[in-house]
């Protein structure tokens, strides 16, 4: 088969399948345009079950309000937000699956409903280095949604997701504390392990953290002016010993013990000089 062959093929069956897209797209169209709502949702149904998820959405949007006030107005609502949340576009899935569960709280699909809204958070949920908002609220509809449901077969799977969630925010925490140590702000990375450590308590990076406390206040102390020295080193100590008590059989102690040397030897100093 020649190149020029290969060439033409592709070129006939993307113009093909265009065209057939360009059909189907006027086909939903005009069963729209036909008023009939009966139609509409029937063909929608039939998209759904094909998970021709777009499709679907699309007539169920065009249906839907023929539907208000009927017994069929949650379904419709229901299964659009479900083809949203299938096709990925979550941000659009958690608005509809939000207003979903507002205005139909009685519903046979409240469950399913309020279980996707909690997953469309954690599928937007970004990782470690950014902006940790999403996780928080993924968290916080995960909660909310064991609280209501205890008995749901989802329980595991959301447990799962809650231990994967929180541990992107001990690592946000310890990332942008460690930024501000990488940069040289010790004093604000001081502040940001502590706080790290008094948020999460548990982490897995609490050892990172009370090392990266003295290391910091090693810094901070040994750059400071005079005046300053002694009581930074003095704090720097504090932190030292915290950190030992903690973990006495650490890697690190040789590399803090030099630290605690000089520390002890500018006190020791300055006190023979006073």
């Amino acid at each position: 088969m020649s190149k020029f062959f290969k060439y033409a093929l592709s070129v006939a069956i993307l113009s093909m399948l265009a065209m057939s897209a360009s059909a189907a797209k006027k086909s939903i169209n005009k069963i729209i345009k036909s008023g009939e709502p009966k139609l509409i949702y029937q063909t929608g149904m039939e998209y759904y079950q094909k998970e021709k998820w777009q499709k679907a959405a699309t007539l169920f949007g065009a249906v839907e309000h023929y539907y208000i006030g009927t017994s069929s107005e949650d379904s419709i609502a229901f299964f659009k937000a479900r083809c949203r949340f299938k096709d990925k576009d979550y941000d659009t899935a958690t608005e509809e699956l939000d207003e979903f569960r507002r205005k139909f709280g009685r519903s046979i699909f409240i469950e399913d409903a309020e279980g996707m809204y909690a997953l469309c958070f954690y599928f937007m949920a970004p990782t470690p280095e950014r902006d940790q908002t999403i996780t928080s609220q993924a968290l916080v509809a995960i909660s909310e949604f064991l609280y209501r449901y205890p008995d749901s077969p989802k329980r595991e799977q959301f447990e799962e997701i809650t231990a994967e969630l929180t541990q992107r925010l001990h690592d946000k925490a310890f990332i942008n504390a460690y930024t501000y140590y990488k940069i040289g702000r010790h004093k604000s990375a001081i502040v940001a392990f502590r706080n790290a450590l008094k948020q999460y308590p548990d982490s897995n990076h609490r050892e990172e953290l009370m090392y990266y406390i003295v290391k910091s206040g090693y810094e901070l102390a040994h750059n400071s002016i005079e005046s300053k020295q002694a009581d930074r080193y003095l704090s720097m100590l504090d932190s030292y010993y915290s950190y030992l008590s903690e973990y006495p059989d650490s890697k690190h102690l040789r590399e803090l013990g030099r630290f605690v040397k000089e520390a002890k030897d500018y006190i020791d100093k300055n006190n023979k000089e006073l």
